[in-house]
């Protein structure tokens, strides 16, 4: 009758008998302590409530009673026999060491929650710091890469200017063996009397030299330069393009025409001068522009 004792011993700690009686027989009637834990383990499942298809008697861990089943010797054959019952203190103590277990089994199910809320925090932090970790790095490879490319950019236009003056260097060293001597250093040559000029290839006056390409400089209205090398039969139109097209945004967000302007000697380049190649106006191999506001006609 010991599973008749602790299934009351649960019906008597709050449970359910629904509950009670099911989680003594999915236990197989191995006592309190089983039953309980299978209530604990199953107390949040949606069918913990739904009956259990087995008979009663086989639940309790007893024969069916006379009423549930009439032997051969009729209705009085088990009436002889009485049921051991607990006495209250002996109900009482037993129900103390029941709440005692409940209680136990209830911190251990608590402290088992504390520890995977703490391992699922800790798991959240250390992601949340490799993707901390992930992003600075990205935008440590970014600010790497832009600063190569403004060496790469200041590197170019080192280079640019350097065969510019290659150019300009060349171009004298032509001219002084040309004519003879460095400008500028060396004895002057004795004056002779004019004689007639026999006509040879070597007297004709010098050629002026062809410069495919030319580098502009143009200074915008508020003091910053843009400086780009075009080809020396471009139009001055192109120079104009590419003004506006590089130029940051003004207040407004509108964006004016612009006139182009040479500073030595002052001149205004109209809209004929943009059809003409830079050789022509005179731009090669080098040359500094002005931008100033085109005035409505």
């Amino acid at each position: 009758m010991a599973e008749l004792t602790a299934l009351e011993s649960l019906i008597e700690m709050g449970f359910p008998s629904g509950r009670a009686e099911k989680a003594l027989a999915l236990t197989g009637n191995q006592g309190i302590e089983a039953a309980m834990d299978w209530l604990m383990e199953h107390e949040d499942d949606p069918d913990v409530d739904e009956p259990l298809e087995m008979p009663l008697g086989h639940i309790l861990g007893r024969e069916p009673t006379s009423s549930e089943q009439v032997g051969p010797e009729g209705p009085g054959s088990a009436a002889g026999e009485s049921k051991p019952t607990l006495t209250e203190e002996e109900r009482q103590e037993q129900t103390k060491r029941m709440l005692e277990l409940v209680a136990q089994k209830q911190r251990e199910r608590e402290e088992r929650e504390e520890r995977e809320a703490l391992e699922r925090e800790k798991q959240r932090r250390r992601q949340g710091q490799e993707l901390s970790a992930a992003r600075q790095k990205l935008q440590e490879d970014e600010m790497r890469r832009a600063a190569e490319e403004r060496r790469r950019e200041k590197a170019e236009e080192l280079a640019a200017r350097q065969r510019v003056r290659e150019k300009i260097e060349r171009d004298k060293a032509e001219r002084a063996k040309k004519y003879g001597g460095s400008v500028g250093s060396g004895p002057t040559p004795p004056v002779t009397e004019p004689g007639p000029v026999p006509s040879s290839p070597s007297q004709e006056p010098p050629t002026k030299r062809e410069y495919d390409q030319c580098r502009i400089q143009v200074r915008l209205p508020d003091g910053t330069s843009l400086t780009q090398t075009f080809r020396a039969r471009e139009q001055l139109a192109a120079v104009r393009l590419y003004v506006e097209l590089h130029r940051g945004e003004e207040p407004g967000g509108g964006q004016d025409p612009v006139q182009l302007l040479s500073g030595f000697p002052r001149r205004a380049f109209s809209e004929a001068d943009m059809e003409r190649p830079l050789q022509e106006l005179g731009l090669v191999p080098s040359a500094v522009l002005i931008v100033a506001k085109k005035c409505p006609s």
